[in-house]
């Protein structure tokens, strides 16, 4: 009689595989860094309109990373459009608003 050992059994989510929350979690980091250094060229080698708009799409993406993974709304595509729609028109007001001559120096 052969030897039978039980399944190896993990605390996952069923339809997330397990290396998907250290993806995210490891995306989030790159964002991060990659959000720090525009911030901290701007100015000197990136204007400093250009480098708020690309930390603030950086901000977009990584929220929409959050809701998706951590908060499990790739389970539910009707409410992660109505969230990512919502991001993305907020993202695009504070852009304007960033953009605005005048409001920031």
């Amino acid at each position: 009689m052969e030897d039978l050992k039980p399944a190896r059994q993990t605390a996952t989510r069923p339809g997330l595989r397990p290396d998907a929350l250290t993806r995210a979690w490891i995306a989030l980091v790159a964002l991060s860094g990659a959000s720090a250094l525009v911030a901290a060229l701007a100015g000197v080698q990136i204007d400093r309109r250009l480098a708020g708009a690309v930390v603030l799409a950086l901000a977009l993406v990584k929220s929409r990373l959050i809701l998706s993974r951590y908060l499990g709304l790739w389970r539910a595509p009707s409410w992660r459009r109505g969230f990512n729609l919502t991001l993305t028109l907020f993202g695009l007001l504070l852009l304007a608003l960033y953009l605005v001559p005048g409001v920031t120096s």
